[in-house]
């Protein structure tokens, strides 16, 4: 038979339970250290690589037999390397150079009316096309129903 004896405890009848609570140190100055200086950093940021580290790597990991001992000691993915070693194959010193992150340049007015014309020249282009099929719709459709066709304009006013 279980009574609660005041204080969320559950207590049996016949006897008494005391519950005993070691306290343990926690903080430095409880285990009698200092306390480290923690440097964490507000925002994670991305890590850039130079061209020089990025060749070094790639020629230790084709030299070493312990590649996974050498991305341990270098604090470095396994991506890192394959993506270092494509650009490597593919245009060697300059593909290995940081790439330009960040916010494309802003277009001149030059280049934004340019981009506008080609764009509307573009829409042009397949607006007549549709016309043009629509014209050759309507030459079969009055074939098929036996209508004659007047002329075209162009080769009346020649």
């Amino acid at each position: 038979m279980s009574r609660d004896n005041g204080n969320g405890a559950a207590a049996s009848s016949h006897t008494k339970t005391t519950q005993v609570v070691a306290t343990t140190p926690t903080s430095a100055e409880e285990l009698g250290r200092e306390p480290r200086d923690v440097q964490v950093r507000p925002r994670a940021g991305r890590r850039t690589f130079t061209a020089e580290y990025k060749r070094k790597i790639v020629r230790e990991a084709a030299a070493c037999g312990d590649i996974g001992g050498l991305l341990r000691r270098e604090g470095l993915y396994s991506s890192h390397l394959t993506t270092w070693r494509r650009e490597v194959e593919l245009r060697e010193l300059s593909a290995l150079a940081p790439k330009k992150r960040g916010p494309r340049p802003k277009l001149t007015e030059a280049d934004k009316e340019l981009a506008a014309l080609r764009r509307e020249n573009g829409q042009l282009k397949a607006r007549a096309e549709r016309a043009e099929l629509l014209v050759e719709i309507q030459k079969k459709v009055s074939a098929l129903l036996g209508i004659p066709l007047a002329p075209p304009d162009d080769e009346a006013h020649s």
